[in-house]
């Protein structure tokens, strides 16, 4: 039976189409990108996380029907109240924000497991008092998968889901599928966790949640093999804009498992391309084009100061002309140079910058 299963996730990432293994290539042409550029800071990283943190949690509660803003969620994570927020936004925002920072945080040390899940949808719903029964276990009765409005009535059937009793057996099927998938390494990392994630949200294994914690998932897959830059982009605020289409190629992957003829391929298109989106802001982000979320005020200043500049400029030109300390021209031009802004010509007194 384990080794029928394998052949059926097998196939499904085998029998792919050239669109799909070119998307791969692209969005890890970028990840390479990012490798070698990006030397930000841990200032601005920082930064950068903690806008995501905010953006990520209430995009995601707002793909299962919330109303929160993002300023509503940063005011919550600031302690501020919020009258006008329900409660069950406010716990459902508590839960995803706190694991979420987890992830980010600590991916390199959380092993992948049926444990870890069940870990994670405890914490993630571990505000919300109407899930107190079950967070962190299994279903015990059927569900479905729906579209809900703000209001959170259903507006649409998608597809019916595992059943309860066969829950457990295919989630273990599907995370030692996973678990020796990545070990063997005979299939692209980012075709195991597509898998995985349309797998999942078919089983629907929660009574509640199973839409957060995938994406919680997902963050926590692609950081642990090698998309370093998912805490600085928010792939929950790129779903969330465009949720129609990412309803659709669910269910039109999702119709298909069970059958003689799997096809993922509408998830993977969906997936990659919402992974392309993010690996390419994200190398914005290293870009001229995105000084001010790089560079401190004045280093903005300097930065500007030798882009303007007609050919060379030396350290003590910058002092004279912008009256900015010295360690502050000097802390800035090394960041200039790790981000391959400028380049450096000549040592000592002699030593000057240019735009590169």
């Amino acid at each position: 039976m384990k080794n029928e299963i394998s052949h059926r996730f097998n196939k499904r990432i085998e029998n792919i189409p050239d669109e799909i293994r070119d998307l791969i290539n692209s969005i890890d042409q970028l990840k390479g990108k990012w490798i070698s550029g990006a030397n930000l800071g841990n200032q601005t990283l920082n930064k950068l996380k903690k806008s995501v943190l905010i953006t990520s949690t209430g995009a995601s509660t707002r793909i299962e029907g919330s109303e929160l803003t993002d300023e509503d969620v940063e005011k919550l994570m600031r302690g501020l109240s919020i009258q006008k927020m329900k409660d069950r936004d406010k716990q459902e925002v508590q839960g995803y924000y706190e694991i979420l920072t987890n992830v980010f945080e600590s991916y390199q040390t959380i092993s992948f497991s049926e444990s870890t899940i069940k870990f994670f949808h405890r914490e993630l719903l571990k505000y919300t008092e109407k899930d107190e029964l079950h967070r962190g276990n299994y279903k015990s009765a059927e569900n479905k998968v729906a579209m809900v409005n703000s209001i959170g009535e259903v507006t649409q059937i998608l597809f019916d889901t595992t059943a309860a009793w066969l829950t457990p057996k295919e989630m273990l099927e599907l995370v030692e599928w996973v678990q020796e998938a990545f070990l063997e390494k005979r299939y692209h990392p980012l075709l195991i966790i597509g898998n995985f994630i349309v797998e999942f949200l078919l089983i629907h294994p929660f009574t509640d949640g199973n839409g957060r914690l995938s994406r919680i998932l997902s963050n926590l897959l692609l950081l642990q093999h090698g998309y370093e830059y998912i805490p600085y982009i928010s792939q929950e605020r790129l779903i969330e804009n465009n949720k129609p289409e990412y309803y659709v190629a669910l269910r039109q992957s999702q119709k298909t498992l069970r059958t003689e003829l799997e096809n993922i391929t509408p998830w993977l298109t969906f997936f990659f391309n919402i992974l392309l989106e993010q690996s390419r802001q994200a190398i914005a982000l290293i870009s001229k084009e995105e000084v001010s979320k790089l560079l401190s005020p004045q280093q903005e200043i300097i930065w500007n100061f030798i882009s303007k500049a007609k050919g060379e400029i030396t350290p003590i030109e910058i002092y004279t002309l912008t009256n900015i300390p010295r360690p502050t021209i000097n802390q800035t031009l090394s960041k200039l140079l790790k981000l391959k802004w400028v380049e450096k010509i000549g040592l000592g007194r002699a030593t000057r910058y240019k735009v590169k």
